[in-house]
């Protein structure tokens, strides 16, 4: 038996994201995706006015004839969302908590793709893939993969995203949306991210919180890394340290920002004390416009 606080924190999330999707997101979803997924159908002679990126060499060798392989759109997309559960997403300075936060966005992701016909999917991971939800249509789908985002109880505490995109390789069989929503505080991840960009349309979504950034002035203070357990203190009134801590945050930001670039990856930042409508509405006008 669910409890009614839960059902009612799902029903809240439901009426504001799909309100957003039928608002923002509807027209916008469908045209940065739409038509991505192109799957192989034939193959057939070449004809004036063909792209010759499309030439087959292989058929075109064997058969002496120049042959083109041609594709037909995707009727449908599979659009999976993984999340990270680990213990420094359960953590929010302003606003709202990074894991709440997740369970918005995977729900105005979901609404997006269920109006345009889609399928959806969830994993979710820690240092180990903790749950993975086949992608299904449907409304009722849809409030178990929020309801999961919200209220799962992980296990693990520290973050492996390349275990969770090898996952996603072995059970995506056909080529996917993946929406990887996670504070990306995991380094030496450009293999894996290469690797599944090729194999998936694979999308960053970054949470972040204004405290990881920068620190009050507010004396001595202990800090604790979640995921670690490990604590120290910092003297919050001393300007070098603030400028320290503020120093390796940019130096953090600026590498994962090159992380994305250079892996092809796209992503969204988004953060916990601002609205997100902007930024994903951004994110899709931009990519529209690429595609």
């Amino acid at each position: 038996m669910i409890p009614k606080d839960v059902l009612d924190k799902v029903r809240r999330i439901e009426i504001t994201t799909s309100r957003l999707v039928n608002d923002f997101f509807a027209g916008a979803y469908h045209s940065a995706f739409k038509g991505r997924g192109m799957e192989f159908d034939q193959v057939r002679e070449y004809q004036m006015g063909d792209d010759i990126r499309t030439i087959d060499w292989n058929v075109t060798a064997r058969t002496g004839k120049t042959h083109v392989k041609q594709h037909v759109e995707e009727r449908e997309l599979s659009v999976m969302i993984l999340v990270d559960a680990s213990a420094s997403n359960r953590f929010a300075s302003t606003g709202i908590l990074k894991n709440q936060l997740a369970a918005e966005l995977a729900a105005v992701l979901a609404f997006a793709a269920i109006g345009n016909n889609d399928k959806v999917g969830l994993l979710i991971f820690t240092d180990q893939v903790e749950l993975f939800i086949a992608p299904r249509k449907g409304k009722s789908h849809v409030l178990r993969v929020i309801r999961e985002v919200l209220y799962f109880e992980p296990k693990g505490k520290t973050t492996n995203i390349p275990a969770a995109l090898e996952y996603l390789i072995r059970v995506a069989r056909r080529r996917c949306v993946g929406f990887l929503i996670s504070d990306f505080y995991q380094t030496d991840l450009r293999k894996t991210l290469n690797l599944a960009n090729k194999y998936h349309d694979l999308v960053a979504i970054t949470l972040n919180d204004p405290r990881e950034s920068s620190l009050p002035k507010c004396g001595v203070i202990q800090v604790k890394d979640a995921e670690t357990g490990e604590l120290n203190w910092l003297d919050t009134s001393n300007a070098s340290v603030r400028s320290w801590y503020e120093h390796k945050a940019m130096e953090r930001l600026v590498e994962r920002d090159r992380l994305f670039g250079n892996t092809g990856v796209d992503h969204i930042d988004i953060t916990t004390n601002e609205p997100y409508v902007a930024q994903l509405v951004a994110f899709f006008a931009g990519r529209r416009r690429r595609i």
